[in-house]
């Protein structure tokens, strides 16, 4: 036998022997060396005798073979957030002097106190920028909001009252209260009530109509109807729905404002922003303080 045909056959035998001792050695991708059998089939339930295993929970590769099935949960009751928050605390209101009148266009002319009402609209953000002013200022603001603008910015009731300000009804969607039917003013008032009282737990004490500054005898019986036993009206107006300069708008309010006074201003105007603090700032010279209208009129 030549040297080559013995060395080939003690190959043989060697490979053998490994096949035999349990696999070639082979390392795959970047994990650890794993035991392969080159001639072995791939583990497939046709392929295995169920008897040989030792799982008794095998069955053909198809899941556990005496398992009852499995209930489905019983379904949990699931919480309901808006039953979880309790309604809004209601602001609290000074009493109003005996005597207050049914319409109010001005307080007490013997006081310094004044009001700054605000029809609550428009921009949001000129909006809070009026809060501001007034917060950094120490004045208090009656702000008679729009209910469908209530709809479109409801944070806004919040952010009125936790400054400290009070909040009244200008209607559901200001428009000309005065020629409506009874029927329809009432809705139009009733709507931005309920708009109030989800939002704050109160309607608010004041209502004021739209498009007018008094209301007729058919409006105020609607708004008695709905809960307002008072309406509130204004004796100063200096028009800054015109947008005037901020320069012009604070003559107009310094230049007709005195005691007592209720002036009807906007919120959806940047004149009003600009001049909110040089009208402050005049009333403090002359010892006005704007409280809101029920402090007016307590």
């Amino acid at each position: 036998m030549t040297a080559d045909r013995r060395t080939v056959l003690r190959s043989a035998a060697q490979l053998a022997a490994l096949t035999a001792a349990g696999g070639l050695i082979s390392a795959c991708g970047s994990g650890a060396p794993r035991r392969t059998d080159p001639g072995a089939l791939a583990v497939h339930p046709g392929n295995v005798d169920p008897s040989h295993t030792t799982d008794p929970a095998w069955n053909g590769g198809e899941g556990p073979a005496s398992a009852p099935p499995t209930a489905p949960p019983e379904p949990q009751p699931t919480a309901d957030p808006a039953a979880a928050t309790p309604p809004p605390a209601p602001p609290v209101l000074p009493p109003l002097a005996p005597g207050t009148p049914a319409e109010v266009v001005y307080g007490p002319r013997t006081g310094k106190n004044v009001a700054l009402t605000f029809h609550g609209s428009g921009d949001p953000k000129l909006a809070t920028a009026l809060l501001e002013i007034a917060e950094q200022h120490g004045a208090k603001l009656t702000v008679m909001v729009v209910g469908s603008w209530l709809d479109q910015q409801p944070q806004m009731a919040r952010r009125i009252l936790d400054g400290g300000h009070e909040l009244g009804n200008h209607t559901q969607n200001h428009l000309n209260i005065s020629a409506m039917t009874p029927d329809q003013a009432r809705a139009e008032i009733a709507q931005c009530a309920d708009r109030l009282q989800k939002l704050t737990g109160s309607i608010g004490r004041w209502f004021r109509p739209s498009a007018a500054q008094y209301a007729t005898p058919m409006v105020r019986e609607q708004a008695k109807a709905v809960g307002y036993e008072h309406v509130l009206s204004f004796d100063v107006d200096p028009r800054d729905y015109s947008d005037p300069t901020a320069a012009e708008l604070q003559r107009r309010v310094l230049g007709s404002v005195r005691g007592g006074s209720v002036v009807a201003l906007h919120m959806g105007h940047q004149c009003t922003v600009d001049a909110l603090p040089a009208i402050l700032d005049g009333f403090a010279k002359t010892g006005l303080k704007p409280v809101t209208a029920s402090q007016l009129c307590a």
